[in-house]
């Protein structure tokens, strides 16, 4: 059984809406607007595969507080009311170290979705 990747360090940057992950030597700066379209709720999730619900207008979502769920995930507060998501330690790392591929598809499903991301 593999070993969870349990972070280091987990820091809530408010002014730049980001999450910075430690894990030892390695670092990682998650957005909000990311973890929030990627959010493990069943509200993005859906209820089964091929259930998802393609998140929109998440660009300029910040993060209110985080706070730790027992010893394996942590509860992020959006500040656009959601907060029903946990982040395991698995997902999380796997939001780390896929974060290149998994946000390139999330902007690939906008483009098929015909929307565009409001950057200003």
């Amino acid at each position: 059984m593999a070993e969870h990747q349990i972070p280091t360090e987990i820091t809530l940057h408010k002014q730049s809406k980001s999450l910075g992950l430690a894990y030892g030597e390695k670092q990682y700066q998650l957005s909000a607007e990311y973890l929030r379209v990627f959010s493990p709720s069943a509200e993005v999730r859906g209820h089964g595969p091929g259930q998802e619900v393609l998140q929109l207008n998440k660009e300029h979502v910040g993060i209110n507080q985080i706070e730790p769920v027992g010893h394996y995930a942590i509860k992020i507060y959006f500040d656009d009311g959601h907060d029903s998501g946990l982040y395991s330690w698995d997902y999380l790392y796997d939001l780390a170290t896929n974060q290149a591929d998994l946000w390139q598809d999330y902007l690939n499903r906008l483009a098929e979705a015909g929307h565009q991301r409001q950057t200003h």
